[in-house]
């Protein structure tokens, strides 16, 4: 055993015993079949890590209109029910636990990915400084439409459809994705959301479409069973607020009155520095969420522990960590060295640097 042995002291988290505190974040792979359904790698992927403390799925989106890169996947028709139920039963089996993160894109998308070739939606018809995966490659984004109310209560309609069939594939949660310049973000965050209705203006207005969201997923799976994501820094797919601090204070403390099983934050984008005063905002907002906090963000073991001896944090999830190395508690746990990831097979292709990474071999 290393010192990072609090990585794996069970935790409580909602409805479920975690075994460890290292938990697998959402991964795109853009290996989904073109209708949305898992391909059948992703069985053999999942079950691969089903050691993680909690496996939280890769985006999944809950409509047609809420993808915005290629080959990933849906939760939006019966047969993506019967694709992820393969592979929830594969982790199942394999003793772990999965949630499916539910993710609508907004604008971040193109018109060469949606139905009829339609602009993607967004709180504000504001286009992104950005681009997404497409047939054609690295692509700009579209220019979006402002989503109306009838686009509204469609949507809403949409996440608790999409909540059904998780629930109907037997995943164990869900997450609300509402981080990284997503839809739910770009209501939160008054740069993407200029509207002067009921859902634009104050920050109490900004965060109503995501509460209505939370309200309709918790209308399927009770509270111990649904998480959600925010990025409180904003880092992503040109996103900006103008008091950051002050409208994810008041999203954390909103979430914190649903009784979640956790709050996940990425708390820093890879590749991307975050100064002091950013950590500072990130540990002044983290105490008003007083459930399950899960930090990710660059996270190695000894980051890790430090957070959790901290209590800055009561587990982490791991990214391309865990996506080069299937077996990463327990390489963690014996201190053994990690596979390096191969960024060319991030996104798209087969069995390359997808599930042919190496586990330890076993000793008997």
């Amino acid at each position: 055993m290393t010192g990072h042995s609090n990585l794996f002291e069970p935790l409580r988290l909602g409805a479920f015993e975690l075994p460890n505190r290292v938990l697998m974040a959402p991964l795109t792979r853009s290996r989904a079949h073109a209708d949305g359904t898992p391909g059948e790698l992703a069985v053999t992927y999942y079950r691969q890590r089903a050691s993680a403390g909690l496996i939280i799925s890769e985006a999944t989106q809950i409509s047609p209109m809420g993808k915005g890169y290629i080959d990933t996947p849906g939760i939006h028709s019966e047969a993506h029910v019967e694709g992820w139920k393969a592979v929830i039963e594969a982790v199942h089996a394999a003793g772990g636990r999965i949630f499916c993160q539910l993710w609508h894109v907004g604008r971040i998308s193109h018109t060469s990915l949606l139905p009829g070739g339609a602009q993607p939606v967004s709180a504000s018809a504001v286009r992104a400084k950005a681009q997404t995966f497409t047939a054609d490659g690295l692509t700009d984004t579209s220019e979006p439409v402002a989503l109306d109310a009838d686009g509204i209560a469609a949507t809403l309609d949409d996440y608790e459809t999409a909540a059904r069939y998780a629930k109907a594939a037997g995943f164990d949660g869900v997450e609300v994705h509402s981080a990284n310049g997503y839809l739910l973000d770009q209501f939160l965050q008054d740069g993407t959301n200029q509207r002067e209705d009921d859902y634009g203006g104050s920050i109490e207005n900004r965060q109503r479409f995501l509460r209505e969201v939370m309200e309709r997923v918790l209308s399927v799976f009770p509270a111990d069973r649904v998480g959600v994501r925010l990025s409180p820094l904003g880092q992503a797919n040109d996103m900006s607020d103008s008091n950051p601090e002050a409208t994810f204070s008041s999203a954390y403390c909103m979430l914190a009155g649903h009784g979640l099983a956790y709050l996940h934050a990425i708390e820093q984008f890879t590749g991307q520095d975050t100064d002091e005063d950013q950590r500072a905002l990130l540990k002044r907002v983290r105490t008003l969420y007083d459930g399950v906090y899960i930090g990710n963000g660059d996270y190695d073991a000894d980051r890790a522990s430090a957070a959790i001896a901290a209590q800055e944090a009561d587990a982490i999830s791991f990214g391309r960590s865990f996506l080069a190395n299937p077996d990463l508690p327990e390489r963690l746990r014996v201190g053994a060295e990690l596979n390096a990831p191969d960024k060319d097979t991030f996104y798209g292709g087969g069995a390359k640097g997808y599930v042919d990474y190496p586990a330890l071999p076993h000793i008997h």
